[in-house]
């Protein structure tokens, strides 16, 4: 799964660059051309990172990164902040109001790239990495290879997008609209309970052998790789 990476600017041709390299690079991307629209696409679905233009209309980019950070579920979402302001007190105004880095216009598009993985890497390590895993559940990015307890684990491309998911955020719990929304896409309409099928499909092949259960069901909320109940 792509790390998904908003772009909150209001400069068309900008936009069009960031989302140009940003896709070449391997991510996912999705646009915001303003304050709000920015705020309503963080709550719709959480970024991996957000690289946030200072000069917004209506809202400013320090606001909106001050209201990320005022939220419990965003308090930590990365934010690169964007903006024609170079001088050291602005700098610091914007590391001051949470950003995460710093990139002063005009600049290269590599070096913002570079930027956002080394910002991935500092404060997301699971989307840098090859391996990713939680307790004896493993999953081999490269090789798209799953493992239990050193015994390997078939599952089908669905399930895989799913358990990659989880893994890369244990103990949170997603709802199944989240879940549609990142692991099938947000352009794929399909009914809730599918989620359902396939959490199913997946615990089957985990827990063969009457391994514990690692994926929690929470009611009236979603799902959740979590061991506090297994």
């Amino acid at each position: 799964m792509k790390p998904y990476i908003l772009i909150v600017e209001d400069e068309a041709p900008l936009i069009t660059l960031l989302r140009y390299n940003l896709e070449k690079a391997g991510f996912e991307v999705g646009e915001a051309v303003d304050g709000e629209e920015a705020l309503f696409m963080v709550r719709e679905r959480r970024p991996d990172l957000v690289v946030l233009d200072w000069m917004l209309p209506s809202l400013s980019g320090i606001e909106v990164c001050r209201r990320i950070r005022r939220l419990p579920e965003t308090k930590n979402l990365p934010v690169i902040m964007l903006t024609a302001r170079g001088e050291e007190a602005d700098r610091i105004r914007g590391l001051d109001n949470g950003a995460d880095d710093y990139v002063v216009k005009p600049f290269s598009p590599s070096e913002l790239i570079a930027r956002v993985r080394a910002v991935l890497r500092r404060l997301r390590p699971a989307l840098s990495e090859e391996v990713v895993a939680y307790r004896d559940i493993k999953m081999d990015l490269a090789a798209h290879r799953v493992t239990r307890e050193g015994q390997p684990i078939h599952l089908g491309p669905t399930e895989f997008r799913l358990l990659r998911h989880l893994l890369e955020h244990p103990g949170r719990v997603f709802s199944r609209e989240q879940l549609l929304d990142t692991v099938w896409g947000q352009n794929v309409y399909l009914e809730s309970r599918t989620v359902d099928v396939h959490v199913r499909r997946l615990r089957q092949a985990l827990n063969a052998g009457d391994r514990p259960d690692l994926i929690r069901t929470v009611r009236s909320a979603g799902y959740s790789l979590d061991a506090s109940d297994a």
